[in-house]
């Protein structure tokens, strides 16, 4: 039986979790191994014990379940006036779940909530749904992703309903983010909604996003052309379908499967016995990314020793996507190497100026940013201490309180400036990786605007696109090639630093903030506090020590390119 999970992502990973199942049912009742892909798997054996989840999926699951929980109870409000209009399902099992799901919509519920709709165990799927919405002689199904769906446009092409009456029509402010991975969920819900004679003929479902300001509303109708999209006109329930037949093999084990490291590797349980059987292969997927190690494949370059030899096919190189050929070609023989960075030019550089600050933001999901980091170094007087300095608010997001913490720093950090140019002194800030801090500077100004200290648009913008505002990130994959990443916490150790806290990173600090400002009504926990501090001191310190090792030592602790062979 397939959920809306299955669906997408890692064939693997499906595979992988269907055998889970098939031990979990077969424990104590088969004394024979069980074969997967190939792979014995011996329910007795010490080695098999089935992988927890990685902490940053439990989180990013948690933030989702409390994202659907806000939904449900603006929905409940927004109906307050008419209490039967919603109807909110519960039950301790789910043949319970499913019981109250029938009875509502056999009522005509207008609105059901938590949904849990019967299986089908004919085509092998089962399902629940956030929300269920009676439109004309059905129900529609609406689900809630902690994701946004849309973008702004001044000529947009979404279609979206008010969250409190389904009444769908055109949104010219908006254009939709596509995700396939919603429109597969809507349609499986849509057959599980068909199979128990409760759908719609409307051929539509909706997606309520991180937002929460709307419902998305998709056509599953054949001929559909996907909304902000040149594509051809599509079928998605048929999509669907052939979508669900091919997962179902896999998990049945008719389709084999191998391991490839693709983005969902990083949070998965099973890369503890992935990553190590791609290792042993020098599988090539090790250094390129998913797209890449396609195109790799299929010209028989499939493993690292393949790739480092340099000798690909030139349909390759000019096929190549995501970056250049000759690069991935470095990253093979680095990892060969066991070299963690290698040059790109022979003299690495990076923007200096007199006053340097260094500056790291934290922020709680979509809420907003709680913590402005700062590091200030004066190079021409060295009586000047290097001094870290927060700007913070730890009143839970989102809080106006944001707004006073963000003209602190702002107005400490252009002081900072003005004070260097008054002096005849160069000033720069320096950051990792600007697209987060600009992303809340830019929003900050606009969310507090007019509010005392806090800057213009126009002001930030003028700033950020000035060589004054210095993103290290940038510099250093344009003087590095990064077998590992270009991420800090990859980086910075090459130039010699290393964080106090080692589970320090950006997941753990999610669950600190909501342990230091009491979330959801708990007692703050001011241990957090100082763990959260003591992380964002530590990120300002690895930039600063990051770039003026790319500006001193780097050219003699990293191989040049040309240095590396197959």
């Amino acid at each position: 039986m397939l959920a809306a999970r299955d669906l997408a992502g890692c064939e693997h990973r499906l595979a992988l979790d269907a055998c889970e199942h098939r031990l979990a049912l077969d424990a104590g009742v088969v004394d024979d191994p069980v074969v997967v892909n190939g792979l014995v798997v011996d329910v007795d054996a010490a080695d098999t014990e089935i992988p927890v989840e990685d902490p940053s999926a439990t989180r990013r699951k948690e933030a989702a379940a409390l994202h659907r929980r806000r939904v449900a109870q603006t929905i409940r409000d927004l109906h307050a006036a008419t209490p039967d209009a919603v109807v909110t399902v519960s039950g301790d099992t789910a043949a319970q779940r499913v019981a109250a799901t029938i009875a509502a919509c056999e009522r005509g519920v207008p609105w059901v909530l938590d949904a849990t709709l019967p299986d089908d165990r004919v085509a092998g799927r089962r399902g629940s749904s956030e929300a269920l919405v009676h439109v004309d002689d059905g129900y529609v199904p609406v689900i809630v992703v902690n994701h946004r769906i849309t973008v702004g446009d001044t000529d947009g092409t979404a279609v979206t309903t008010p969250l409190d009456r389904w009444s769908p029509g055109r949104d010219r402010t908006r254009s939709v983010r596509r995700h396939r991975r919603d429109v597969l969920r809507v349609a499986h819900l849509t057959r599980l909604l068909q199979h128990a004679g409760l759908a719609s003929s409307a051929g539509v479902a909706g997606v309520i996003g991180l937002d929460a300001d709307c419902i998305l509303v998709h056509e599953l109708r054949p001929g559909v052309v996907p909304q902000g999209s040149d594509e051809p006109p599509r079928d998605p329930l048929a999509d669907y379908d052939a979508t669900l037949a091919l997962r179902r093999e896999i998990a049945t084990g008719t389709v084999p499967t191998a391991p490839s490291r693709i983005g969902e590797c990083r949070s998965c349980r099973w890369w503890v016995r992935c990553g190590p059987e791609l290792e042993a292969a020098h599988d090539v997927s090790l250094v390129a990314t998913g797209n890449q190690t396609a195109v790799l494949r299929a010209a028989g370059l499939t493993s690292v020793d393949d790739l480092a030899r340099g000798d690909a096919p030139p349909e390759v190189a000019a096929e190549f996507p995501g970056g250049d050929l000759s690069d991935a070609v470095t990253v093979a023989r680095a990892w060969l190497a066991g070299v963690p960075l290698v040059r790109r030019v022979e003299r690495p550089t990076v923007a200096r100026a007199d006053v340097e600050v260094d500056v790291d933001m934290e922020s709680h999901g979509e809420d907003g940013a709680y913590l402005w980091g700062t590091l200030l170094t004066d190079r021409t007087d060295p009586t000047v201490p290097v001094e870290y300095r927060p700007f913070a608010t730890w009143d839970p997001l989102p809080t106006l309180d944001e707004a006073r913490s963000f003209a602190e720093f702002w107005g400490w950090l252009i002081a900072r400036r003005d004070a260097a140019v008054a002096a005849g002194k160069t000033f720069a800030a320096y950051c990792y990786s600007q697209s987060a801090e600009n992303r809340w500077l830019l929003g900050s100004a606009r969310r507090f605007a007019s509010m005392p200290g806090i800057p213009t648009v126009d002001e930030v913008t003028a700033f950020i696109t000035s060589p004054e505002w210095v993103d290290v990130y940038e510099a250093v994959g344009e003087k590095f090639v990064c077998p590992q990443g270009k991420g800090l916490k990859r980086i910075a150790p090459v130039a010699g630093f290393h964080w106090r806290d080692p589970e320090a990173g950006g997941e753990a600090s999610m669950e600190w903030y909501r342990l230091a400002v009491g979330f959801e009504g708990a007692v703050p926990d001011l241990a957090s506090r100082d763990r959260i501090l003591q992380y964002n001191e530590d990120d300002v310190w690895a930039t600063k020590v990051l770039r003026e090792w790319i500006d001193g030592r780097a050219a003699q602790d990293i191989p040049h390119r040309d240095d590396l062979h197959p």
